[in-house]
C-alpha cells in the first residue's frame, strides 16, 4: 500500500525535500537525511505505508528491525560514531520509519536527545555522494 502524499512511498521530489535514497534493504529503504549535523544520519523506512510496528506481522517486524540493525552496522563502520540514537516518530507523517542518528562524544547534543530538524548542516552533491558510497561499502 502506498500514499501518494508520502515521500517514503513516492520518492522523487517528495523525498528530495529531506532525504536521498541510498538503496533497498530486505523490507525497507535506506535514506540519507539531508541535514547532516550528525554525520551519517539516515532513515530506514518500511516498504509499505503503515503507521506502527503493530501494523505488520511478526515476520515483517523482525525483518524490518533486521534492516535497521544492518543499516546501523554500516553507519558504525563508515563513520565510527560513539553511539547511534534511534528515533521512531511520525506524528504528522504516518509512515513507519526509524531515524538512525550517529552521536559523537564532545559533539553537539551529546548526552541529550537529538533535534529532529536542526537545519544546520547541508552538503554539496559530491559530499552527499561520498557519504552514500561509504555507507554502501559497509552494507
Amino acid at each position: 500500500m502506498k500514499d501518494s502524499n508520502c515521500g517514503y512511498c513516492m520518492g522523487g521530489e517528495l523525498l528530495d525535500k529531506f532525504g536521498i535514497f541510498i538503496c533497498e534493504l530486505k523490507v525497507s529503504s535506506l535514506i540519507l537525511f539531508r541535514e547532516q549535523s550528525k554525520p551519517g544520519r539516515c532513515i530506514v523506512a518500511y516498504k509499505d505505508h503503515v503507521s506502527e510496528l503493530i501494523d505488520i506481522d511478526d515476520e515483517e517486524r523482525n525483518a524490518f528491525m533486521a534492516d535497521v540493525a544492518h543499516a546501523a552496522r554500516a553507519i558504525h563502520a563508515a563513520f565510527r560514531p560513539d553511539k547511534v540514537n534511534y528515533g521512531a516518530y511520525g506524528d504528522t507523517g504516518s509512515h513507519l520509519h526509524f531515524h538512525l542518528v550517529p552521536k559523537y562524544r564532545n559533539g553537539d547534543e551529546w548526552g541529550g536527545t537529538f533535534q529532529m530538524n536542526p537545519d544546520k548542516v547541508y552538503l554539496s552533491d559530491a559530499e552527499y555522494q561520498e557519504m552514500i558510497e561509504k555507507i554502501r561499502e559497509n552494507l
